[in-house]
């Protein structure tokens, strides 16, 4: 993907506000809402813009439970862990990674017994051998 410093620039305004006017974009990265408007619809077009969404805001967020639940997977199960994941809506984010684990899911839960079972299912789950898991306390830096 060859995105210059004004896709970058658009990308970041985007992320932290998908609702921004055009206009408003447009005098941030210096360029007219018509360019700018080509710009979105090109990188919606090539898939570098998937889609918007709601983001929360931080005393909906600090309500939750959050932690980050390591899984050791059997050989050749990563799939079927993976299909399984993607049916738990608590499950936010699940990230491959190298190392002692296989895959690190990101969970948030509304209270610590609900954050209790759902670890619980998880570790239930066909294929996980393993789990351990830590519990955020707190957020130091969002982006």
């Amino acid at each position: 993907m060859n995105l210059d410093a004004i896709d970058r620039t658009l990308l970041n305004e985007l992320r932290e506000n998908a609702r921004c006017p055009m206009a408003l974009l447009a005098r941030k990265v210096g360029l007219s809402r018509t360019a700018v408007q080509a710009r979105i619809t090109r990188l919606e077009r090539d898939k570098v813009i998937v889609g918007y969404g709601a983001r929360t805001g931080d005393a909906y967020e600090s309500s939750l439970v959050q932690a980050h639940v390591m899984l050791t997977v059997g050989p050749k199960l990563s799939g079927p862990v993976e299909a399984a994941l993607r049916k738990i809506p608590e499950v936010r984010m699940l990230l491959s990674v190298s190392g002692t684990f296989d895959m690190i899911a990101i969970v948030q839960a509304g209270s610590i017994d609900r954050l209790d079972a759902l670890i619980d299912s998880i570790g239930l789950l066909d294929g996980v051998e393993r789990t351990n898991t830590s519990v955020v306390l707190s957020t130091r830096i969002h982006r």
